[in-house]
């Protein structure tokens, strides 16, 4: 193979490199923005609890149950008080339920 063809063949490869690290790296991206849009990093933070728990800390209580998806979503979209202390958490309807769906994936995933 000469020079040029090494070159370009290398360059590719970083190219495919750098685009499947994008792939990877945006659905949590996209989910954080999507917490952001949604207003939900007025009381969530990912790392440490705020006014609501740590969405680290959610996704470690529900780790291993089958219905946490679920739950989490229902809890979401209708609010509640009593699972992380006496502060409610306000209903979210008007988050469309994809959303909804990404965001719980996304933190059950930390």
């Amino acid at each position: 193979m000469n020079r040029s063809k090494l070159v370009a063949a290398a360059a590719l490869a970083a190219v495919a490199v750098l685009a499947a690290v994008a792939v990877l790296s945006s659905p949590a991206q996209a989910s954080e923005e999507l917490a952001k849009k949604h207003n939900c990093l007025a009381c969530h933070q990912v790392g440490a609890k705020s006014v609501g728990p740590a969405y680290k800390d959610i996704a470690k209580k529900y780790k291993g149950q089958a219905d946490a998806a679920a739950k989490l979503a229902d809890k979401v979209k209708k609010g509640g008080t009593g699972a992380w202390g006496q502060v409610p958490m306000p209903p979210n309807a008007a988050v469309p339920d994809a959303d909804v769906k990404t965001l719980v994936d996304w933190i059950l995933k930390l």
